[in-house]
Order: structure tokens, then C-alpha cells, then sequence
């Protein structure tokens, strides 16, 4: 409210209510987005129409790596921008993220804290910078920075004011995604062993069904199945049961690249996603898994130490299948046909020998 009252006081300034009314206009349409793709969209459309700056950028706090990530530039190619990470403390963005507090400063390559990194990949030469921190509940999440302004002393007095207010927006909206994409994550994710569901592999499928097949790539879906589990929740427990896929999970999981998914599908049954993958490097992999299955030890806190294996289905789009619930079905039946060849076993589409 406090720097809405300076736009009004300011009678040189006639555009001030107008700026005002553009300003909540642009927090109504934040708070609306679910996305952050579509919110930094959002920000890059409407910020460039509120501040008269040819250069400035919003910068992101990855709280994990807590480093600042470019996540949208005005002015400068973004592409040499994509793979720059900020440390907190580095530069004036990871000097504000560090401080929480706001710096301007009229001749930047003068002073100790600038950072010439990004200046060296973009070719840009930075004179000038005013940079803002973006702060929700006492925590800064990312950095608002503006290059180069062309009349330092109108845009302070005129739409730093402002800007402070539209930081303030961009970062409860936000902040706002991040807690929706968390909230979405944890419906995804199977509360025994911390992968994914089976809520998660409905919506993948589907999204792989557009992109891959799409695009003429294939796509391999394991089903496998872990011999005798029953025996062991009846001799140990459904607890140490529990255990055991967790246990599992991580095995399976070690395996995998960063592409693959690894779903419960319910029971004793998991489902691996291979995007990419054909026949043959998807039975490649599985022998992989089957050999660190086997090899493996399970229950070891508790003096148990048991080993396991598992029965393996794979089938594989387009060869084996066009659509989600064909390509289930067929690797199911895989997956059951091992099973009644002795268990241990991999299976491959609708072949009717199991494959050693």
C-alpha cells in the first residue's frame, strides 16, 4: 500500500493510476495460472508492457541445488543463458538472494560483487543494474534484475515503485505453483516404496502415446511380477513385506536412467516405462535387472537376509502394440507366461519360449 500512495502522490506523474490498475490487472491474471510455464509467459508478456527497460530478467532459486537459474530474459539471447547457474552470493542476483535485500547499482563492472559470467556467454555489456528479491514468508525464491536503464533517476522515482509491487506478485504466484506441482506429485507417488502409482502411469502413457509414436520412437513396457512374495509376508510379516518392495524399488530403480519410470502396480507387481527403447535394447535392460534382482539381499538390518526373483513381460510399441491397454495386456500375459514356465523367467511379447 505504501508504494501505491507514492504513484498517487506524484501529481508530475499522470500515468501513475493508470500503471496502478495495469499492475492489479497483471496480479489478477498470476493468481490465476496453475503452470509455470504459463506463468513465465505471463510475466514475459505483461512486465514488458508495465517497465519501460530494454534488458531485464527473472531469475529463479532452485531450493535444492540453491542455485539461480535464468528463468526469463528480455534483451539478450536466452540460449547461452539455459545451462548458467548463479551460486547464493555470486553476482549482485546471488548477492540479493543471499541478503534478501535490494541492490541498485549505477556503474556495475566497478563493483566487487559483479559477476562478468553472464556478460562473457551472451556478448552483452552491462553498465548498470537494479535488482530486486523475490520473497514469500520471510524466503527468497528468486531475483528480479533490471539492466541498463536509460534514465536511471525517472525509472527510480517513476517504476521502482512499481516494480517492487510486481515482484511481490510474481512471487506469490509463484510460489503458488510450486506448492500445486507438489501437491500434484504426491498423488503420483505410491506411499510404500516412493515411486510412482498407478495414477501416474494412466498419465504418462497417454502423454507418451502423443509424443513418442508421434515421432516414430518406440516405447517398451516391462510388467514384472516378484516370485513366491506371499511366502514371505506369511513367514515375516506385512511389514517386513512392506520392506521388501521398498527394498526392491531401490534395486530396480539403480538400474534405470533418468528417462525410465519405475511404477507400483500394485501388490507385488511393478511396471517400468522405457521410452525409447526398442525390443532389443529393452530386453538388454532386463536382463540387467534380473541379474541385480537376483544378486541382491533384502531384509539385512533385521538378520533376515533374503534373496528374490522376479517374473519379467516386455512388450513394445508400435511392434507389439497401438495403444496403452493393448501394450498392458501383452506384457501382463508375458509377465504370467514365465511365471507358469518356472518363474525367474523373461518373456517377450507373444513369444511362446522364454528368453534366457
Amino acid at each position: 500500500m505504501a508504494e501505491i500512495r507514492r504513484f498517487l502522490k506524484d501529481e508530475e506523474d499522470t500515468g501513475a493510476l493508470e500503471r496502478i490498475l495495469a499492475c492489479l490487472e497483471f496480479s489478477k491474471a498470476l493468481m490465476g495460472v496453475c503452470d509455470m510455464e504459463t506463468l513465465l509467459t505471463q510475466v514475459l508478456q505483461r512486465i514488458s508492457q508495465l517497465i519501460p527497460a530494454r534488458n531485464w530478467s527473472l531469475l529463479l532459486l532452485n531450493q535444492k541445488t540453491l542455485e539461480l537459474y535464468f528463468a526469463v530474459t528480455v534483451g539478450v539471447d536466452p540460449e547461452p543463458l539455459k545451462h548458467l547457474r548463479l551460486k547464493l552470493g555470486e553476482g549482485i542476483a546471488g548477492t540479493v538472494a543471499l541478503s534478501g535485500r535490494p541492490i541498485f547499482i549505477p556503474d556495475a563492472p566497478k563493483d566487487p560483487r559483479f559477476c562478468p559470467r553472464v556478460d562473457e556467454v551472451t556478448g552483452f555489456v552491462t553498465r548498470s543494474i537494479i535488482a530486486l528479491p523475490l520473497v514469500v514468508r520471510h524466503q527468497v525464491i528468486g531475483v528480479f534484475e533490471v539492466v541498463n536503464v536509460e534514465d536511471e533517476d525517472v525509472f527510480t522515482a517513476r517504476y521502482l515503485p512499481l516494480l517492487n509491487i510486481l515482484a511481490d506478485y510474481v512471487a506469490i504466484a509463484v510460489d503458488n505453483v510450486y506448492n500445486l506441482q507438489k501437491l500434484q506429485a504426491r498423488t503420483f507417488i505410491d506411499e510404500v516404496t516412493g515411486f510412482y502409482n498407478t495414477r501416474y502411469l494412466a498419465v504418462k502413457l497417454d502423454r507418451y502415446l502423443e509424443d513418442l509414436v508421434a515421432k516414430g520412437r518406440e516405447l517398451s513396457l516391462v510388467f514384472l511380477d516378484l516370485d513366491n512374495f506371499k511366502g514371505i509376508v506369511d513367514t515375516h510379516g506385512h511389514l517386513a513385506g512392506s520392506k521388501v518392495l521398498t527394498e526392491v524399488a531401490r534395486v530396480l530403480a539403480s538400474v534405470l536412467g533418468p528417462e525410465d519410470s519405475l511404477i507400483r502396480y500394485g501388490g507385488d507387481e511393478f511396471i517400468i516405462l522405457l521410452p525409447g527403447l526398442g525390443q532389443e535394447a529393452a530386453l538388454e535392460l532386463v536382463r540387467r535387472l534380473r541379474q541385480t534382482l537376483n544378486r541382491a539381499h533384502f531384509l539385512q538390518e533385521e538378520g533376515i537376509n533374503l534373496t528374490l526373483t522376479a517374473s519379467y513381460g516386455i512388450a513394445t510399441l508400435p511392434q507389439d502394440a497401438q495403444d496403452k491397454e493393448t501394450l498392458l495386456r501383452i506384457a501382463d500375459r508375458a509377465m504370467f507366461r514365465g511365471k507358469n514356465r518356472g518363474k525367474n523367467c523373461i518373456m517377450v511379447g507373444e513369444a511362446l519360449t522364454p528368453v534366457t
